[in-house]
C-alpha cells in the first residue's frame, strides 16, 4: 500500500515505519519541518490550515500519530490549549484534506486515548463504555469527532484508543526507569489505580491489523489484555530491574509537582480491555505485563510466542477475579 505517516518520528511512529518498509509498503511521512534533500515527506502546516491536497491523491492509507505530548510538562491553561490545538485542529485539517480527494484513501488510522474513559475505579471498560469527565475526556472525544469529514466521505476511520505504551525508548517507561534503576522506585499514591498498557511491539502491531482488517471501524481499545494496579505495575517492573521497589511517591507530592496531570493521567483508575480486538482474534505478543517489562529490559530473555483468544477467553484475568460474566 502506499501509506501516509503523521508523527512518523514520536515513540510510536519511529517503531512502525520500519515495520511497514520491510513489508514492502511505500511509505511517506507527513512532516511540519522542511524536508531534508531526498526525503519523501509531505510538509503541512497544522495551525494554519496547510495542506497541499494534490500531494495527498494516489493514498490507500493513513495514519495518523501527530499530537504534542500530554506528559512533557503542567497543565497551564496554555498547555491545555495547546495540546487541544495539536491534536483537535491537526486531526480536523487532515480529515477535511483527505475528504476532498477525487480519490480518497480506503482507511485512516487515527489516534486517541484511554483517557476516553476518565477516572472510573474497578469499572471494567470497553469500546461501548460511555466516555468519562474531565479535561482530558473531553479532549478524546473532540479529538476523534474531527475525524468526522473523512467519515463521512466513505473513509473507514478507526480511533486507536492507546493505554500507556511500554517501551524503553521513552514514554511513561522510560521515565520512570532512571530513579527505579536507582532503587528508588515506587507506587504512586495507593497503588491501587489501574493502569491499562501496551507493549510497543503490539501497539505497531494493533495499528498493522487495524489497516488491514475491514470489519474495524470506530473506537478501538489498543491495550494488552490484561490491565494491572500501578502497585502491580511497580512491583513487575521493580522484579524486571532486579531493584528494590518500595518507596512511595503520595498523592501529595505528585500533584505538587504536576498539578492537574497527576489527577488524570496517574491516579486515574482506568480498566481498559480491548474487547473488539480479542473479538477478532488478534494475537497479542504480550498479555502479561511482567512478560513485557522482561522482554524490554532482558534483552537475552525469549519473547512468548504470539496467542489468539478463544471465545471463551474474552474476558481478561482481571474480570475473571472480579466475577464479572
Amino acid at each position: 500500500m502506499n501509506i501516509l505517516v503523521s508523527g512518523s518520528h514520536g515513540l510510536v511512529g519511529s517503531a512502525l515505519v520500519p515495520r511497514l518498509v520491510g513489508a514492502g509498503h511505500v511509505v511517506t511521512r507527513l512532516v511540519r519541518r522542511p524536508p531534508a534533500p531526498g526525503e519523501v515527506v509531505i510538509p503541512w502546516d497544522p495551525m494554519a490550515g496547510s495542506l497541499g491536497l494534490a500531494k495527498l491523491e494516489g493514498l490507500d492509507a493513513v495514519i495518523h500519530l501527530a499530537g504534542e505530548s500530554l506528559a512533557s510538562g503542567r497543565w497551564t491553561l496554555r498547555r491545555k490549549a495547546r495540546l487541544r490545538q495539536s491534536r483537535i485542529r491537526g486531526t480536523r485539517v487532515l480529515a477535511q484534506s483527505l475528504a476532498r480527494l477525487a480519490a480518497p484513501p480506503r482507511v485512516l488510522v487515527s489516534a486517541s486515548a484511554i483517557g476516553y474513559y476518565g477516572h472510573r475505579g474497578e469499572e471494567i471498560l470497553d469500546e461501548a463504555s460511555p466516555p468519562g469527565t474531565g479535561f482530558l475526556p473531553q479532549l478524546c472525544r473532540d479529538w476523534e469527532a474531527a475525524t468526522e469529514p473523512a467519515a463521512r466521505a466513505g473513509i473507514r476511520v478507526v480511533h486507536l484508543r492507546f493505554g500507556i505504551i511500554l517501551s524503553d525508548a521513552g514514554g511513561a517507561l522510560g521515565r520512570m526507569l532512571l530513579p527505579f534503576r536507582l532503587g528508588l522506585g515506587g507506587p504512586l499514591g495507593s497503588g491501587t489505580q489501574h493502569w491499562s498498557w501496551i507493549a510497543l511491539d503490539d501497539a505497531v502491531g494493533v495499528i498493522l491489523h487495524a489497516l488491514k482488517q475491514d470489519s474495524l471501524a470506530g473506537p478501538v481499545n489498543a491495550v494488552a489484555p490484561n490491565p494491572v494496579t500501578n502497585l502491580e505495575f511497580t512491583r513487575a517492573l521493580g522484579r524486571a530491574l532486579r531493584r528494590p521497589a518500595l518507596l512511595p511517591v503520595p498523592a501529595w507530592v505528585a500533584r505538587l509537582a504536576l498539578g492537574e496531570m497527576t489527577d488524570e493521567l496517574l491516579l486515574a483508575s482506568t480498566r481498559v480491555v480491548p474487547r473488539r480486538l480479542l473479538a477478532a482474534g488478534h494475537r497479542f505478543r504480550f498479555g502479561e505485563v511482567e512478560d513485557a517489562l522482561r522482554h524490554l529490559l532482558e534483552p537475552e530473555r525469549p519473547s512468548p510466542v504470539p496467542s489468539a483468544a478463544r471465545p471463551a477467553d474474552l474476558r481478561s484475568h482481571a474480570e475473571i477475579k472480579a466475577g464479572t460474566p
